[in-house]
């Protein structure tokens, strides 16, 4: 897994300052340093969720200082469910959890543009199944079948 070296770093769709800006849009903020405290918060929250793979590649897919912001987290040994992480958004930060909520929506959107889908379909695969609706994605639950 390490020993094969990694294509270069693709040049990211957008630059940071792009990034704020559409999160601005996203979130209807009313200033880009509001954004920016979006984009910081989420991510960190992100960072401390994927791990493995999924976590390099979607670092490489983001502006550098959005990338530093997810990497700079140790993941946590328990995994939240995507209500948790609101919960857990809005206890770091002091805010409401709808506010978190929305704070997460916002970031998120821009993030599955970044993404794309494949990288999010992976992302996904590998948390709760109530993440989907926070990066705005509909997941829909297979039944599990009985064993014979």
């Amino acid at each position: 897994m390490y020993d094969q070296p990694r294509p270069d770093r693709p040049t990211t769709a957008m630059t940071f300052d792009q990034m704020l800006e559409r999160v601005r849009y996203e979130g209807a903020y009313p200033t880009r340093e509001r954004a920016e405290d979006a984009v910081r918060t989420v991510l960190a929250g992100l960072g401390r969720q994927v791990t493995g793979d999924e976590r390099v590649d979607l670092a490489q897919c983001l502006p550098v200082e959005a990338a530093l912001v997810l990497t700079a987290q140790i993941p946590d040994t328990e995994q939240l469910t995507g209500w948790g992480f609101v919960k857990d958004l809005a206890a770091r930060t002091g805010v409401s959890p709808a506010v978190a909520r929305w704070d997460t929506g916002a970031v998120l959107a821009t993030v599955t543009a970044l993404a794309g889908p494949d990288l999010l379909a992976r992302i996904l695969q590998r948390l709760p199944d109530d993440y989907a609706l926070l990066f705005g994605q509909a997941r829909l639950r297979r039944p599990e079948r009985a064993a014979a």
